[in-house]
């Protein structure tokens, strides 16, 4: 195996600096395609030609060239409409991080209640794991229990195991 030489970056911008350069890169991406795409009507290739040489549907080509012939380049810029509001506010959301982990494990049901109890908001069990997932904690899942399990079912099994 070849030695190898560890060579230590040097952070010229912060990181969260740089990761907004990489979104603005994959914004300019975007742009980029749909222009190549506008370039290849200009010369006069059907939309559907065009669409499988950028490697779109027709139905995107379409939008993207009715959004160029009404809006010019701006018709072309991704409209991001940022999604549905979050339930919980910024300052919910650092209460409940601090909360979460005065314990290093959480079931998901107990985070629900904890968040209904707490903040009156009611999210669904994937919400919670992808909650609990974001802050980096463990987290279980209940499974169902027997109906027919008796309560003492350890000493049972202890009973029965030492004959």
């Amino acid at each position: 195996m070849v030695n190898v030489q560890q060579i230590t970056i040097i952070p010229h911008i912060t990181q969260s600096d740089l990761l907004k350069k990489i979104k603005d890169y994959e914004l300019g991406a975007k742009i980029h395609k749909r222009l190549t795409f506008i370039n290849l009507r200009y010369s006069n290739i059907p939309v559907k030609e065009a669409c499988k040489l950028v490697g779109i549907s027709p139905g995107t080509g379409y939008t993207w060239q009715d959004r160029w012939n009404s809006e010019g380049y701006a018709g072309l810029i991704p409209k991001y409409a940022g999604g549905k509001p979050a339930k919980l506010s910024d300052i919910e959301k650092d209460q409940l991080y601090e909360i979460l982990h005065t314990r290093n494990f959480w079931t998901t049901s107990e985070v629900r209640e904890l968040i209904f109890l707490k903040f009156s908001v009611n999210y669904s069990m994937d919400q919670i794991r992808r909650i609990l997932k974001k802050y980096k904690m463990l987290f279980g899942k209940l499974y169902p229990q027997d109906y027919r399990r008796p309560e003492n079912a350890e000493e049972i099994l202890k009973k029965d195991s030492q004959k």
